[in-house]
């Protein structure tokens, strides 16, 4: 197979998107086309949840950039595969494929370069089937994982994929993913231009709804709700109840003022580990403002064991989805991500990525981690985004360009009085 010789592209220089600085708010435009190194240029790209609203967000993404890739879209129903297939045109095919059956795996990769995990939710899931079938049969690996507990069992397969020479990328979507990217090039800035020390790093997001992305989004909410949050708090690791710890937190033009509250995220133990930055903590929040309040009283009065069995979770919903989607069709779908740092020497720094479409960000976001693979920007081994193995540092610039194609407000590393934050100390005076 071809994905073992992806990771010999080196990127000698920048291709592809031209667009404003990112350190003043711009408004992106969609559809610039990325020109890929000739040996990578029409490689073979599996979507596994190819059929679903992340996973076909990210084969339209990558079709509309790269336009000379052959895109493969995997998974379970041939009918919904057909109709991405005739959304996407020339150079595009379905797989059928189950990422439970390993045969079956093996099979869809044996003629691809490079597989996009999107089948989730990864939440409470045994096993990598798919990363351990990508090391098997030598193939480039992308996952869009948002859990902690199998983004770190992704990682210990570094070695085997090492070993392989194959590079593979765990939580690389939009968050956690491209706001790993923006907290890791905040932390670089940091430390090149501060004589302070980064001590405290907090992710906030913003979706309104579910964003549009489906019931797998929504599955992945109530699995959340059974975890207990991790955060890190000078140093200490800390464990929270979930959806606890609200804050008001001002995510800039076209979202403004929006409530978010504390959730275990991967993001927060691979930054806190990778860039050395002792607080550490994330938070999310929706709207209408009454689906928060649901989601705080189902975490109070629903037992953590019903929140982590999958197949209760999707009896739920299916039971709130046809509510949700009706909520959805006023709500809308924008999304805001907000990664802060605060040093020692009180120099305080901002990312501010919003779009007015989740279900079209997304896709995006995940294309930009597949692209710097086939350019050579990943070494072999299992990395998070932030890892300069997994995205090299003169590398993270052009990803975050190209993710936020469609943005109505990117912005990094603006003073955060320039956006009004007002944090907060939580209770029992923990501050993260």
């Amino acid at each position: 197979m071809a994905g073992a010789s992806v990771h010999m592209q080196h990127l000698n220089s920048r291709v592809g998107v031209t667009m404003a600085t990112a350190t003043t708010p711009i408004d992106t435009q969609i559809g610039t086309r990325v020109q890929l190194p000739e040996k990578t240029r029409n490689s073979r790209v599996l979507v596994l949840g190819g059929t679903g609203r992340v996973g076909g967000s990210t084969a339209i993404a990558l079709s509309k950039l790269c336009p000379d890739l052959q895109i493969v879209v995997g998974g379970r129903n041939r009918e919904k595969g057909v109709n991405m297939v005739a959304t996407l045109g020339r150079n595009s095919e379905f797989s059928e494929v189950d990422i439970n059956n390993v045969k079956s795996l093996e099979a869809a990769l044996k003629d691809v370069d490079l597989v996009v995990h999107a089948a989730g939710p990864f939440q409470q899931a045994e096993k990598c089937t798919v990363l351990e079938a990508a090391l098997e049969t030598k193939t480039a690996y992308v996952d869009v994982c948002d859990d902690t507990a199998y983004s770190q069992r992704a990682k210990s397969f570094k070695n085997s994929a090492i070993a392989a020479n194959i590079p593979a990328i765990t939580t690389g979507g939009i968050y956690p993913g491209v706001s790993n990217v923006m907290a890791a090039e905040l932390v670089r800035a940091a430390r090149s231009e501060s004589k302070g020390t980064p001590e405290r790093l907090r992710f906030y997001y913003y979706t309104a709804g579910t964003g549009g992305a489906g019931p797998t989004i929504l599955a992945t909410s109530f699995l959340l709700l059974g975890e207990e949050v991790v955060a890190f708090n000078k140093g200490e690791k800390i464990k929270l109840k979930p959806y606890s710890g609200m804050l008001e937190i001002d995510f800039g033009k076209g979202i403004g003022k929006k409530d978010v509250y504390l959730l275990n995220l991967p993001e927060v133990r691979s930054t806190h580990e990778v860039l050395g930055v002792p607080t550490v903590s994330a938070r999310f929040g929706t709207s209408p403002f009454f689906w928060n309040w649901g989601m705080a009283i189902m975490t109070s009065l629903l037992p953590p064991e019903l929140l982590r069995d999958r197949s209760k979770v999707q009896q739920m919903v299916e039971l709130f989805d046809p509510v949700v989607r009706q909520v959805d069709s006023f709500a809308g779908e924008r999304v805001s991500m907000r990664v802060d740092l605060e040093c020692s020497d009180g120099r305080n720094t901002v990312g501010i990525f919003s779009h007015k479409r989740l279900s079209v960000s997304v896709g995006y976001a995940a294309a930009a981690f597949v692209m710097a693979i086939l350019e050579g920007s990943t070494k072999p081994g299992v990395w998070f985004p932030e890892e300069n193995e997994g995205i090299a540092i003169e590398a993270r610039e052009l990803l975050l360009e190209r993710a936020a194609q469609g943005t109505f407000n990117f912005v990094m590393n603006k003073p955060s009085w320039m956006v009004e934050t007002n944090p907060k100390e939580l209770g029992l005076g923990i501050y993260v």
